[in-house]
C-alpha cells in the first residue's frame, strides 16, 4: 500500500476512480500475477495479466472483502484468463521464437550475471513444465500468490483436498525431478 494509506482507503479510492490508487493496486499485486502467468507458459504474459486487471478494475464495484480476499480475486480472474489463453491457442496454433526470444528481451550490462540469471530463469521454467497443469496452477498460486489453500481451490474450481493432493503430488514431483538432476535440497 502507499506509505499512509490503509487498504479500505485504497480500495475506496479505486472504486471512486483515483488512477493513483489503481496504480497501489496493480503495482502490489502485478509482478506476482505475471510470474504465475510466465511460469505457466503463457506466451503473452503481461497482455494476460493487463486483461487480468482490466477485469478486476471493471468489476471492482462488486467486491467485497479484505486485502487477501482481493489478492485471491486477481488470482482467479488471472487463472481464468489463462485457460481461455490454452483454449484459444489449442484452437489456433502459433509459432513462438523471435530474435527477442534469443538473444534475450532485456538488455543488460553485466554478461556474466545476465547469463546466470537466464539460466536460474530456464531452470525454473523446465521444472514448472515438467508439471500437470493442475499441480502447476496449485504450486504457482500458494507460492508465487501467497494464496490459501481455500483461495486455491475457489480460484479453480476445486475442493480443499484435491489442491492439498495436487500441491503434495507436484511438489513429489519436483522434488524427484531436482534428486535426478543432482540439485541438492
Amino acid at each position: 500500500m502507499a506509505v499512509g494509506t490503509t487498504f479500505p482507503e485504497v480500495l475506496a479510492a479505486a472504486r471512486a476512480g483515483a488512477a493513483w490508487a489503481f496504480e497501489v493496486l496493480y503495482r502490489d499485486l502485478a509482478p506476482s500475477v505475471t510470474g504465475y502467468l510466465r511460469l505457466h507458459g503463457a506466451l503473452e504474459p503481461d497482455d494476460l495479466a493487463s486483461e487480468s486487471f482490466i477485469g478486476l478494475f471493471t468489476s471492482l464495484s462488486t467486491f467485497d472483502g479484505d486485502e487477501g480476499a482481493l489478492r485471491a480475486w486477481v488470482f482467479t480472474i488471472a487463472h481464468r484468463r489463462l485457460v481461455d489463453d490454452w483454449r484459444r491457442r489449442s484452437r489456433r496454433p502459433q509459432v513462438r521464437g523471435s530474435d527477442a526470444d534469443l538473444l534475450g528481451a532485456i538488455p543488460g550490462g553485466d554478461v556474466e550475471e545476465d547469463a546466470l540469471a537466464a539460466l536460474g530463469s530456464v531452470a525454473v521454467h523446465e521444472l514448472c513444465a515438467a508439471l500437470p497443469d493442475d499441480q502447476r496452477a496449485a504450486i504457482l498460486m500458494r507460492i508465487v500468490g501467497d494464496l490459501s489453500l481455500e483461495q486455491v481451490a475457489d480460484a479453480m474450481d476445486r475442493s480443499v483436498g484435491a489442491v492439498k493432493a495436487l500441491q503434495r503430488r507436484g511438489l513429489l514431483t519436483l522434488r524427484s525431478e531436482l534428486e535426478r538432476t543432482g540439485v541438492p535440497l
